[in-house]
């Protein structure tokens, strides 16, 4: 379906515009179903964190909502939606409130595809914890990893500790808890709704460092994001996944939490 309508502060973005507003900031991204997503408040609290932190002001919730809605006017009821924050101004020094561009598109189906083959490499994103504009060396590893015949990559850092994928978090199972990496990285909003689901359905989790060589011990491992809640991962390297068997922990927790509207 491609892109449907892009605006900045409410009003139409051209393309100029929009280029000039993936330089330096931020930005969040949701599947949104008959004007409700998952995670709605965790998107809110990144964005106001992650702009107190780069602009010095922190988003007012009501603002971001009523400029999603407003973006969403006669828009089909299944969509995605991404929400970056810029400033007009360039790179801020002083505080300052910052632009929101507000991009509507065509929705992506969430049912999980293959079982993919993954490669891990060594490499750390600056400012990790926030879901930034700067996907060069992202994107370049990911080739590398592509290239090489895998699916997509992981990254493990200096200290040997697997910390995200490319555009995704990692959940690993045990057998008898989901085990979340412990590393410098982006604590995903699905990875949040995730530890969420878990707790209600009671399933133990356990957030710790992972490292590669632990992963023979590990019976299955998922990729989650924005589009795919529970991706399975059928191989790390040479490290191969039994899988969860009649258990399907990740899709229960994610079921276990309801969809909250744009309020």
């Amino acid at each position: 379906m491609g892109v449907l309508r892009m605006e900045i502060n409410g009003e139409p973005a051209t393309p100029e515009q929009v280029r000039s507003a993936q330089t330096y900031g931020h930005f969040t991204s949701m599947q949104i179903r008959d004007g409700a997503v998952a995670g709605w408040r965790h998107h809110l609290r990144r964005l106001a964190d992650s702009s107190q932190e780069l602009f010095g002001r922190p988003l007012e919730p009501g603002r971001v909502a009523e400029l999603v809605r407003s973006a969403l006017r006669d828009m089909p009821a299944a969509v995605s939606v991404r929400v970056n924050v810029f400033a007009r101004s360039g790179v801020p020094v002083q505080p300052v409130d910052p632009d929101l561009l507000v991009i509507v598109a065509g929705p992506e189906t969430s049912e999980p595809g293959p079982p993919m083959r993954v490669r891990s490499i060594g490499y750390e994103r600056d400012l990790a914890h926030l879901k930034h504009y700067d996907f060069l060396g992202v994107l370049h590893r990911r080739r590398q990893a592509q290239a090489a015949g895998f699916d997509d990559v992981l990254f493990v850092d200096r200290r040997g500790r697997i910390s995200e994928g490319s555009i995704w978090n990692i959940a690993f199972w045990d057998g008898e808890r989901v085990v979340w990496p412990e590393a410098d990285m982006l604590c995903g909003i699905t990875m949040q709704v995730l530890a969420e689901g878990l707790d209600r359905i009671g399933v133990p989790q356990v957030q710790r460092p992972v490292l590669l060589d632990e992963l023979p011990a590990l019976r299955a491992a998922f990729a989650t994001n924005s589009v795919c809640p529970a991706q399975p991962i059928g191989s790390i390297d040479d490290v191969a996944f039994s899988g969860t068997g009649d258990a399907d922990p990740l899709s229960s927790a994610w079921a276990a939490v309801p969809a909250e509207p744009l309020g």
